[in-house]
């Protein structure tokens, strides 16, 4: 079984769900970080979905700021996917950090 660390971004996420990750198949996934910055000049308010499930629901980040969303690890299996969403357009960025075994 092989360990790969990998981060994977998502820059310009707006207000239609992007899908930021998905889990290769054959291969299971530990999230180790996930970081969503605002690159807006005003507070924007975002939504994290993981495997369908919320990670964060209607988090508000100020300007120039970010919001780490993981306070833990998940384990995310084949085909799984990481969504996220903002209330404005082409306003956030995102960062994950996984663990990808094969």
């Amino acid at each position: 079984m092989a360990n790969t660390f990998k981060n994977y971004t998502d820059t310009g996420v707006g207000t239609s769900p992007s899908t930021s990750y998905t889990v290769p198949g054959s291969t299971t996934s530990v999230m180790i970080g996930m970081t969503v910055a605002n690159v807006e000049s005003s507070q924007i308010v975002i939504n994290v979905q993981c495997a369908g499930a919320y990670l964060v629901k209607g988090a508000a980040i100020p300007s120039g700021s970010s919001l780490s969303v993981l306070d833990g690890k998940i384990i995310l299996e084949a085909a799984d996917t990481v969504v996220v969403t903002s209330d404005t357009a082409s306003s956030a960025d995102a960062i994950i950090s996984v663990l990808e075994q094969t």
